[in-house]
């Protein structure tokens, strides 16, 4: 959780923003011009977590991160370094991606979605 508690008798803390960012990819580009594809499925779940998280301090960036036709064993995809920029530049600090993506590389991730965070927590979710 990204609370920090402001002292005093009461237990009232304040929220830390984490301004949260969804990586998605697909490694084809079959199906990517439906109406409704892999990508935006992934990222539908994403963002939904992220605004259940909203009290928590949890903002969804607008920049949209999507490698559509990317392989996962490579770190070439536009996206992806678009977003690993703006993580080093403090952006964003929070990154939320499927495993299925590759997120941002296969190793990185043992079950499910995936989150990384630079400096502040930014806890799993299922």
């Amino acid at each position: 959780m990204s609370r920090r508690p402001t002292g005093g008798a009461e237990t009232s803390s304040v929220v830390v923003p984490m301004r949260c960012a969804v990586y998605t990819r697909k490694s084809t580009e079959e199906g990517l011009d439906q109406e409704f594809n892999s990508l935006d499925a992934q990222r539908e779940a994403a963002e939904s977590y992220v605004a259940s998280q909203r009290q928590n301090g949890w903002i969804p960036v607008a920049d949209r991160y999507d490698d559509g036709g990317y392989s996962g064993g490579t770190l070439e995809r536009p996206a992806l370094q678009r977003l690993i920029q703006d993580v080093e530049t403090g952006k964003i600090n929070c990154v939320l991606c499927t495993r299925s993506t590759g997120c941002p590389v296969r190793s990185w991730t043992s079950r499910g979605w995936w989150t990384f965070s630079s400096g502040t927590a930014c806890p799993s979710f299922p």
